[in-house]
């Protein structure tokens, strides 16, 4: 009996683990009609690897041809709680009601279907029938359209799409890049490859092929707004900006668009534009939870917190056990949830339904409960588990750091320092602050954007940004052209790259003569910013190594950080940091003033002294007064920074020493050390 395959084969080039061979023994089974054969190994394989999706979709398509569609139901919605982005099982589900002769609910299924993935011919197939049947000629015109387009595409080009649009990126890949080294100009291949580009995070590698694309095809606006995406994506809002508004030129009213937009308004900082944007959205879908979270984050970043947590919880009401409305409520660090919302999370965190990004998000937002409940058993638990969730979802390597660092010291030596005597930028309006998160680099931001010529900006992205394009197309983590190219760049070379530096932060700023750049990971870079921008300020925030390590390990980052989420991989990173903090010193001794967190907190008056000192500016009192000071913040210590000084966060990883062994072992000779001031002064 022929079937029509339950998804795209494999590539034949691909090594296949023992999971992936049973997944092609059943898909196999069902194209031969085998159905009752490949239900019970589907079955037995659930009971090894629940979460598998494949095996839980070829149950469901198994179930169908035995006429046990109620069953079959049962398991696509089991399966959409688990993988709600999986185009086939909308398909899938589409079929049974069509065996049912539910036309309405087949219709709704097959048009979720075509949404999340448009190469889907059979649910095109079927809606123009279905349309048709049901007196709607218009939608079934448009689906005979939508049919006619997919059946002109190359046979590679539809099969990678569905494979993309269903996640399954390398594959994709393998199938996309053989027929575009024959087919070099197809806009849609192209297009696709960066699409895949940027669900990998070779964000780099989109940026180029979608502006090749818009070069053989101006009018492509899908690919014009892929092409935005990558440029949001590697932190160009202005630019992104730009292309944003062409598109809207022709659709005023596409509310994807819009929503982009106002991602893009908050990444140049334009967060009350941002959160009109956001508000009308709403009023046009009033249950839509993650736009009720975006308001939220705005509002907690212009300081209106009371807003914020009713926006949260706005979010939490729209989708129950939404876990980052609860994590984002926890992240104010000064909310504290009542009886009813922790059993509440701790159900939905139970539950087998959950999604695992819901999961982790409760398990962080759990922790944050129970601490503050003096809990910390329970507590350490939650972080624990979360902890070790988000991890799994990652792929961090800690040697590739560390191998990095050994580079950064055999390149950027004193002599290479010498030689570039006198080249970069000689503007000195920069001032970076740099080091580990959750290291009090958001106090001192403050401190200083208090001051009335200093603007405060945010963790800004074109140092990174640079470093990624003087890298160039190298893929090989064994043979990084970066940092090696410093030593090749000529003089007119770096300072062309400083003077583009004050060009791309310009959208930051609001004419004082001097900006704060708080992006941590710029500790990696400092030889880059010595180079190209030699009279730049740059402040090493440091805290006592247990409080950091621990500090990081209990929060959950928006995006990157992916050493924070277990406590070897935080101690290693802690110790090239230091590592690679004190090769700076050795190099450009003077040149980084190291600010003690702790100190800091002791002795707030000289500490401020100091640093308004080491930048070349008058003292002014209310750099004292910082927690007066109303600007945005964006940083997980914004509610933190707008209260006085306190000595609340100093000690409290020793709440937690019970379960802290294999960090404290991790560190090492670090454990407890912290630099003496003496030490830390710049040469003046």
């Amino acid at each position: 009996m022929a079937t029509e395959p339950t998804a795209p084969a494999p590539s034949p080039h691909s090594t296949l683990s023992p999971v992936e061979r049973e997944v092609q023994r059943i898909r196999a089974l069902i194209e031969q009609g085998r159905f009752a054969e490949a239900l019970a190994g589907a079955e037995a394989q659930i009971v090894h690897t629940p979460e598998n999706r494949d095996f839980h979709y070829m149950r469901a398509v198994c179930l169908r041809y035995l006429q046990r569609v109620p069953e079959a139901l049962a398991a696509l919605e089991r399966l959409e709680r688990t993988h709600p982005g999986f185009s086939r099982l909308y398909q899938e589900r589409g079929h049974c009601y069509v065996t049912l002769r539910d036309a309405p609910q087949a219709i709704e299924a097959y048009q979720k279907a075509v949404n999340r993935n448009p190469a889907l011919t059979a649910s095109w197939a079927k809606l123009e029938v279905l349309y048709r049947m049901t007196g709607k000629p218009e939608q079934a015109a448009n689906a005979a359209a939508h049919l006619e387009v997919t059946g002109k595409l190359p046979a590679p080009v539809l099969t990678a799409t569905g494979l993309l649009c269903d996640g399954d990126l390398a594959e994709a890949e393998l199938t996309i890049r053989p027929y575009l080294m024959q087919h070099p100009t197809d806009v849609e291949a192209m297009r696709l490859l960066a699409k895949i580009a940027l669900e990998r995070d070779v964000v780099q590698d989109a940026d180029v092929l979608l502006a090749a694309v818009l070069e053989l095809a101006p009018d492509y606006a899908a690919a014009r707004f892929d092409y935005a995406r990558a440029l949001l994506r590697r932190h160009k809002y202005a630019p992104a900006l730009a292309e944003l508004d062409k598109l809207l030129r022709t659709e005023p009213d596409n509310r994807v668009y819009r929503t982009t937009q106002a991602t893009a308004f908050v990444g140049i900082g334009d967060h009350e534009r941002a959160l009109a944007q956001y508000r009308q959205l709403l009023e046009e879908t009033p249950q839509n939870a993650d736009l009720h979270l975006s308001v939220a984050h705005t509002l907690k970043t212009l300081g209106r917190t009371a807003e914020a947590i009713e926006e949260y919880h706005a979010a939490a009401t729209a989708r129950p056990g939404f876990g980052d409305a609860y994590w984002s409520l926890a992240n104010l660090k000064t909310y504290r949830f009542a009886d009813a919302e922790i059993e509440t999370m701790r159900v939905h965190e139970a539950s087998d339904d959950t999604r695992a990004e819901d999961r982790y998000h409760l398990c962080f937002a759990l922790g944050k409960a129970y601490e503050d409940r003096a809990e910390y058993r329970t507590s350490f638990d939650y972080y624990e588990r979360g902890n070790a969730l988000k991890k799994a979802e990652g792929q961090y390597d800690p040697a590739f750091v560390e191998r990095n660092t050994a580079l950064q010291k055999e390149v950027c030596s004193r002599e290479l320092f010498e030689r570039r005597r006198g080249a970069g930028c000689p503007a000195p309006d920069p001032i970076f602050i740099v080091g580990l998160p959750r290291s009090g680099s958001t106090l001192l931001e403050q401190i200083l954007a208090s001051h009335s010529r200093v603007e405060g900006t945010m963790e800004l992205a074109e140092i990174a940004s640079y470093t990624v394009d003087l890298e160039g197309e190298n893929r090989d983590a064994s043979d990084r052209r970066y940092p090696r190219v410093l030593a090749e760049l000529a003089p007119e070379e770096l300072r062309r790259l400083g003077e583009r530096y004050l060009a791309d932060t310009r959208v930051y700023r609001s004419g004082r003569p001097f900006f704060i750049d708080k992006m941590p990971n710029n500790f990696r870079h400092i030889g880059f910013i010595h180079l190209i921008l030699p009279n730049a300020k740059i402040i090493d925030a440091r805290r006592e190594p247990m409080a950091c390590c621990f500090s990081n390990f209990k929060q959950l980052f928006a995006s990157g950080q992916e050493f924070t989420y277990g406590l070897e991989d935080i101690a290693r990173y802690y110790r090239t940091y230091v590592e690679l903090m004190a090769h700076w010193d050795e190099v450009l001794p003077g040149r980084v003033l190291r600010v003690q967190h702790e100190q800091v907190v002791e002795d707030l008056d000289g500490s401020v002294r100091r640093i308004l000192d080491y930048c070349g500016l008058e003292f002014e009192p209310g750099c004292l007064e910082f927690h007066r000071t109303e600007r945005t913040v964006r940083t997980a210590s914004s509610e933190q920074v707008r209260r006085p000084i306190n000595r609340e966060g100093l000690d409290q990883w020793r709440h937690y020493e019970p379960w802290l062994g294999p960090l404290r072992e991790a560190l090492g000779p670090l454990c407890g050390a912290s630099e003496p001031l003496s030490l830390a002064r710049p040469a003046r």
